[in-house]
């Protein structure tokens, strides 16, 4: 049984996430680590809040609260969305907790120690205004490149170019807008990333399987030349430096962060006995590495993140796939956490159930392009996929069963043509959605789950159990035994897309509770369930939806 190690982005603690943040990572990494445990592999899926970096501290300092206070806060409260989104993480972990500082530190010593640390003294952003230095997301402005006018000083999220705040044209205080930005010299550490230009390369190299967006953009850095990255900053909150000279800073946020992922194998390893973190990030071949995140995350997780762990000498297992997203759009324009633009996490929640916001953001999901999010047609894609095709194969499947079957599966017979031909169609979208699921195509994946709910509506409709049972009850009892099977097949290949849903169509069946297994093929999925069992007709799944349902939910 060979393991996987998934990790999805960070989202900041700066808030409740938009739902762009959860179709671009959290989402889909919950996806394929539900996969990975229902074809028997060992699953480790970590998570946590970033709580580090000028983000934090100046929401923080608009809530009137102290930082730590703040960040304790905003963790509690998107742990608990997560939960009830069905976010199955092993462990969700907090940047700011004890194992990152001390995980953190250890790797800047040995990166010192080796020669990859570097002092230098820099013209930083101080603003007379606000009467202190302005770390880079302190300064925003004019991107050089593309023009955004609302670049930060550390990277456009427009065109995704890393930037220093010298960079930007018209900078200007992200505190109080004060436009009298100077630049003084500062001593800061960098991390001598051009001096990995050759390593990355070969180690790129061997990744060759990287989808295009994820390859596109690594490879772009290093033709582009890399360049030394400073990974201090002047702030007050954050994992402390542990070198002379530099007490009063701390670490870059992008420095720091993915170390939190190692750190939050520790937290797990030490919260049961019998668990070790060095099986998963210190181990041999037999795990692999799945990282899950939006595009303007994917420099510092192809490149600077594996340079990090490289300089350092210690013995972590670097990334093997990279899943990149582009981005969920709002109505035609950007979701935006500091705008306040588009529907939250929270909103999502107590608008619908979880399970159609995940139906519906992993169909879509924004992988080859941007996808746009609009009301009409997340509604019309809910009432056609859920309630249409999943909702109608259960509810007319098992309603038949409990009028003319007083609710007990009736004993299969002989096979006829129709149950030959369902067989090796279903065989066949077995087949392809493993594929799909195994090569990270979760849109494709979703669009074969909905062909079996399909295939399922489809037989039914042929097969007509409620014309037959008029003169052939023989007849009719093998369609509804082969009905109930094939619900039950669409609700295993619909767990890791809707896992509430599934489990309830699953305990209407009878199905015991615990681990839901993989239909391994249509000779064994067909004839899971025998005859004999008694079976119950769910409350209805998914009700039907109107725009004006969700008008609350409009654009600020």
């Amino acid at each position: 049984m060979s393991k996987f190690l998934i990790t999805s982005a960070l989202p900041y603690v700066n808030g409740v996430k938009h739902l762009g943040n959860l179709a671009g990572s959290l989402l889909p990494a919950d996806i394929h680590a539900r996969f990975r445990r229902q074809t028997g592999h060992d699953v480790l899926f970590l998570c946590g809040t970033d709580e580090h970096g000028t983000p934090i501290e100046l929401a923080a300092h608009a809530a009137g609260v102290p930082v730590a206070d703040y960040c304790a806060r905003q963790h509690a409260v998107q742990a608990d969305i997560y939960r009830r989104f069905g976010l199955s993480f092993d462990h969700f972990s907090r940047t700011s907790n004890a194992a990152n500082r001390q995980l953190t530190q250890n790797i800047f010593r040995e990166l010192d120690k080796a020669g990859f640390i570097e002092e230098r003294t820099i013209l930083q952003a101080y603003s007379p205004t606000d009467r202190r230095f302005l770390p880079d997301r302190y300064v925003v402005g004019t991107c050089p490149h593309c023009g955004h006018p609302n670049a930060r000083g550390d990277q456009c999220e427009n065109c995704t170019t890393l930037l220093d705040p010298e960079d930007l044209r018209s900078p200007r205080s992200a505190i109080s807008g004060a436009t009298d930005v100077e630049f003084r010299a500062s001593r800061h550490l960098f991390l001598k990333l051009s001096a990995f230009e050759g390593r990355l390369r070969n180690w790129l190299a061997t990744r060759r399987d990287w989808p295009p967006l994820v390859r596109s953009i690594a490879l772009k850095w290093l033709d582009e030349g890399l360049r030394d990255r400073c990974i201090t900053r002047d702030l007050e909150w954050g994992v402390p430096v542990p070198k002379a000279g530099f007490e009063d800073k701390v670490f870059y946020v992008w420095f720091d962060a993915p170390i939190g992922y190692i750190a939050a194998a520790i937290e797990w390893s030490e919260a049961a006995p019998g668990r070790d973190w060095r099986n998963w990030w210190q181990s041999g071949e037999d795990v692999t590495y799945v990282q899950f995140l939006a595009k303007d995350n994917i420099p510092f997780h192809a490149v600077s993140f594996p340079a990090t762990l490289l300089g350092s000498g210690l013995p972590f297992k670097l990334v093997d796939t990279i899943k990149g997203f582009n981005w969920l759009t709002f109505e035609g324009g950007k979701f935006s956490t500091s705008a306040g633009r588009g529907i939250f996490t929270d909103t999502a929640l107590d608008l619908l159930p979880a399970d159609a916001w995940r139906w519906w953001l992993a169909a879509n999901a924004p992988e080859t392009a941007d996808t746009d999010f609009t009301l009409a047609r997340f509604v019309d894609g809910v009432n056609k996929d859920l309630a249409d095709v999943l909702g109608n194969l259960v509810n007319r499947c098992l309603t038949f069963t409990a009028t003319r079957f007083d609710g007990i599966v009736p004993e299969v017979g002989q096979p006829g043509p129709l149950e030959q031909q369902l067989a090796g169609a279903l065989d066949e979208h077995l087949t392809e959605l493993r594929r799909h699921h195994e090569g990270l195509a979760q849109r494709k994946a979703a669009e074969e789950v909905r062909a079996i709910w399909r295939l399922g509506n489809v037989y039914l409709a042929e097969a007509a159990p409620w014309s037959a049972i008029k003169d052939d009850t023989a007849r009719a009892a093998t369609i509804v035994n082969t009905g109930i099977n094939l619900v039950r097949v669409a609700a295993l290949t619909a767990w890791p897309f809707i896992p509430s849903s599934a489990e309830k169509i699953l305990s209407s069946l009878g199905e015991p509770i615990g681990p839901v297994p993989w239909p391994l093929d249509s000779k064994h999925a067909l004839s899971a369930i025998p005859g004999g069992r008694r079976i119950a007709v769910p409350p209805l799944l998914f009700p039907k939806i109107a725009v004006d349902d969700l008008r609350t939910a409009q654009p600020i």
